[in-house]
């Protein structure tokens, strides 16, 4: 391997170790400090605010605290704030309504810290008042409402509750953004079993009763339907012997073709009602040896 290569790869493994230990000790000296993003810093030396940075990016300390800033980091102190935008969640906050009714509200909200040096110095747990004041808020603004309006206007309630609040968030260095109720909800589950049921009857009752009116309607057409053909059916008995009578008369007319036509008419009797019939041969002395038989064997009489 060429030697060149060697001494180069090591002076630059050298130079990044050296200027890496440079820039962490000129940061340990307070020469130069590097904000980020939705970041603030905040300095105390002695029990005493000397500075705060606000703005992201690098920023020298001389020109902000001066000779203090080769303490800063041995006998003060930093804070580091995020101002980033974060929410919470306050679940089943628990109200009464209009009526009585135990009801539970859950409240979401976003906030930000708006005053470093409030949020520090002024509460040792903002967050954790931020939260009790929503919930008090929420307890105080919303209860005694009415339950129609409870269950429906949970855009105006947002409003009222966040109104409420802001106000005294400010203080803490607290700034609350969105503030919505999501869910609203009974507390009492002997109340939910006995609403159910009453849905539930409610809906039997609904179904009992769609289904009578569909037999009643259906049994309005029935009649209406069976009236009409019995008007039909008893004019068309008034006409059919009138009919009949007319086409008798005219096939009467003709002898010839009456004779056919009964000729017809009784064979298609016969057939339908499956009459026994006994075919003799013209000419056949069948009948009068039947006669003859009848006769020599007469019935006995009833004694």
């Amino acid at each position: 391997m060429n030697p060149m290569l060697i001494i180069a790869a090591v002076t630059f493994i050298i130079f990044s170790i050296a200027i890496s230990f440079l820039f962490a000790l000129l940061r340990l000296l307070g020469i130069y400090v590097i904000v980020k993003e939705k970041e603030a810093l905040v300095y105390v030396l002695f029990g005493n605010v000397v500075g705060q940075i606000h703005e992201p990016g690098l920023h020298f300390l001389w020109p902000l605290l001066g000779w203090k800033s080769l303490i800063i980091n041995w006998l003060g102190k930093r804070y580091k704030i995020d101002l980033r935008l974060d929410q919470e969640y306050l679940r089943s906050q628990p109200v009464n309504s209009e009526e009585g009714a135990p009801m539970g509200i859950g409240i979401w909200y976003e906030m930000y810290i708006s005053d470093p040096l409030a949020y520090i110095f002024r509460n040792t747990d903002p967050r954790g008042s931020l939260a009790a004041n929503v919930g008090n808020s929420t307890v105080r603004c919303l209860s005694n409402l009415p339950l129609e309006n409870m269950m429906t206007n949970r855009h105006t309630m947002s409003r009222t509750v966040r109104d409420e609040v802001s106000s005294k968030s400010n203080e803490w260095g607290y700034m609350l953004g969105s503030c919505y109720v999501r869910k609203v909800h009974f507390r009492d589950s002997g109340m939910i079993r006995q609403i159910e049921s009453k849905v539930v009857n409610r809906l039997r009752q609904v179904t009992s009763a769609i289904k009578q009116d569909g037999a009643n309607q259906v049994s309005i057409i029935r009649s209406t339907a069976e009236r009409t053909a019995s008007v039909d059916f008893g004019k068309s008995a008034a006409i059919r012997p009138k009919i009949v009578g007319e086409t008798l008369r005219q096939i009467a007319k003709d002898p010839d073709v009456a004779k056919v036509l009964f000729e017809i008419l009784e064979t298609e009797r016969i057939l339908e009602e499956e009459i026994p019939v006994t075919i003799i041969p013209k000419g056949s002395p069948l009948l009068s040896q039947l006669l003859t038989c009848k006769k020599e064997n007469p019935s006995p009489s009833k004694a």
